[in-house]
């Protein structure tokens, strides 16, 4: 579904990527994960074209992807639920979730349907103002927007970020409800243990380079892999 072929790419003269290979297939659930500085955001600003990359291909459903800008990507079919969530504050819940339907002109019925199926409380609160919900709930309602977009790909970036760990469970929780509803995801991530539990494959970057990538089951039993993202 997704190929991401030799790519490099960076600000100026500064290389971030160097020569990145990613393949996500078509029903599967992969992670990435690396420190801070490694290349993972850089990475997702090539897919969704806020950069663009000085050499390689991004490569979706056979479509190249280098050339197109953020609106020609999003309709393809991947939507991307990115860090700090990027709520409009102001706006209700209910607002901010059909916000990722913008591009659709069918029913989004069914789809407002599911997300408020999958994350009840934004049903409850769906006529209050965004900024009036904690951090988990913010969250959830970033999610629910991506998942509006109706999305082949569903691209997620440091969703657990500064959330207290009883609410990670529960957005890993719901992660892999939405897998098993049918979604490909791609979920890059610095909480190493929680992406290694929930994915199929997952890929390490650091320096800007891909470290290792396998079975997330074989990578969590790595003793250097353990070492430096584990605390093992």
């Amino acid at each position: 579904m997704l190929k991401i072929s030799k790519l490099v790419a960076g600000y100026g003269k500064a290389i971030i990527l160097k020569s990145v290979d990613i393949t996500v297939k078509d029903g599967e659930f992969v992670s990435i994960i690396g420190p801070n500085g490694a290349g993972k955001s850089t990475l997702l600003k090539c897919i969704f074209g806020l950069i663009k990359a000085t050499s390689g291909t991004i490569e979706f459903n056979g479509n190249q992807l280098n050339d197109m800008d953020s609106a020609q990507i999003i309709s393809q079919g991947i939507t991307f639920c990115p860090e700090g969530r990027m709520l409009v504050g102001t706006l209700t819940v209910r607002e901010n979730i059909e916000l990722g339907a913008y591009l659709r002109k069918d029913d989004i019925q069914e789809d407002r349907k599911l997300v408020y199926k999958l994350f009840p409380r934004l049903e409850e609160r769906k006529a209050q103002q965004a900024r009036t919900l904690s951090g988990g709930e913010q969250q959830m309602v970033a999610i629910a927007r991506a998942i509006m977009g109706k999305p082949q790909l569903l691209v997620l970036d440091e969703v657990t970020i500064g959330l207290a760990p009883i609410i990670v469970q529960e957005i890993g929780k719901k992660l892999s409800e939405l897998h098993k509803l049918g979604i490909t995801i791609l979920l890059v991530e610095q909480n190493a243990k929680l992406a290694l539990n929930l994915t199929d494959r997952c890929y390490v970057i650091e320096f800007g380079s891909i470290l290792q990538e396998g079975p997330s089951a074989e990578l969590r039993n790595d003793k250097k892999i353990q070492a430096a993202y584990l605390g093992v």
